[in-house]
């Protein structure tokens, strides 16, 4: 897959199938839209494409602390297998004064050289949001492309929403958030160096710092599965500050895998959440705190059939 971070640098004059949203999370309704545009490109022998608006312009330039279900390179890892290029524009000013039918022509046809567009019931785009998919029935004839409403997903009487998916992750429901997601909730990073309480108490951990803008879920233990040096392992999961032990407002998940006695300082691990097992806790002392620990741990065993 092709990334491009910037509209402008996309060049090919190759027809395409192209989508557009915020697909914040790439939850099972987005998914819908992206199978969508994988199959016309492979069927009709076109360019699949995501164009993907990032936001983080528009809300720096109104002052709002953004709150998202993925990262940037969340999303490159998950569009990597499913389609041709991943476009990246971001949502400046001069973007967001486009007029609907000047988005129409310029972006979809003369940079996208769209033969087919893909969208939900809901897309808007253009100024003050006048487009709309029937303004983009309008114009399909007049500019050559097909349009393809695809209609939402829902979960029993609800859209399936990035806002509802987030509900759910501050409520600890890992379990239906993972579900409408299509994925396990989680983050890549870098592990660094700790304080070492783990290990003085017995079950060392692997630290990452909580991503910038990633939402995060409802803070404490959760079972999880941590992938590393591409092999994945079990484990238990806390997410949160250690109120216990540290003033630190930093948010860091602390990982304990079962079965592995490696070094992975400095290397990038991916951590997946799995279930809620119970929320962050001030402990009157380290000793309950370990007791504590050592209980989340053989709830671990347990939970994955008695791992070591």
């Amino acid at each position: 897959m092709q990334y491009i971070n910037r509209l402008s640098d996309y060049e090919s004059r190759k027809e395409a199938a192209v989508t557009f949203g915020k697909f914040d999370g790439l939850h099972t309704g987005h998914q819908k839209l992206v199978e969508q545009v994988q199959r016309l490109g492979k069927e009709k022998g076109l360019s699949s494409i995501v164009c993907a608006f990032d936001m983080h312009p528009l809300w720096k330039r109104i002052g709002k602390t953004p709150q998202m279900l993925m990262t940037g390179e969340d999303r490159q890892r998950n569009l990597k297998e499913k389609v041709d290029v991943l476009v990246e524009c971001p949502f400046t000013l001069e973007f967001s004064q486009i007029h609907a039918e000047e988005f129409i022509r310029d972006i979809v046809c003369r940079r996208f050289h769209a033969r087919y567009v893909v969208v939900g019931t809901d897309f808007q785009f253009g100024y003050e949001k006048q487009g709309d998919i029937h303004v983009l029935m309008q114009f399909a004839k007049a500019y050559g492309y097909e349009l393809i409403v695809i209609e939402k997903e829902r979960y029993e009487d609800r859209v399936i929403s990035s806002t509802y998916i987030k509900e759910l992750l501050r409520e600890g429901n890992l379990l239906l958030a993972n579900r409408l997601l299509g994925y396990s909730y989680g983050v890549t990073g870098q592990v660094e160096h700790g304080k070492k309480l783990g290990r003085t108490l017995g079950f060392p951990t692997l630290n990452v710092t909580w991503p910038l803008y990633k939402i995060v879920p409802q803070r404490g233990v959760y079972l999880s599965n941590i992938q590393v040096d591409g092999q994945w392992f079990h484990g238990i999961s806390n997410i949160g500050v250690k109120p216990t032990v540290s003033k630190e407002e930093r948010v860091l998940i602390e990982s304990f895998l079962f079965g592995y006695n490696g070094d992975a300082y400095g290397k990038n691990v991916t951590i997946e959440l799995l279930a809620f097992r119970r929320p962050e806790c001030v402990f009157e002392s380290v000793s309950k705190l370990k007791e504590c620990i050592d209980r989340d741990i053989e709830y671990g065993k347990h939970f994955f059939g008695n791992v070591e």
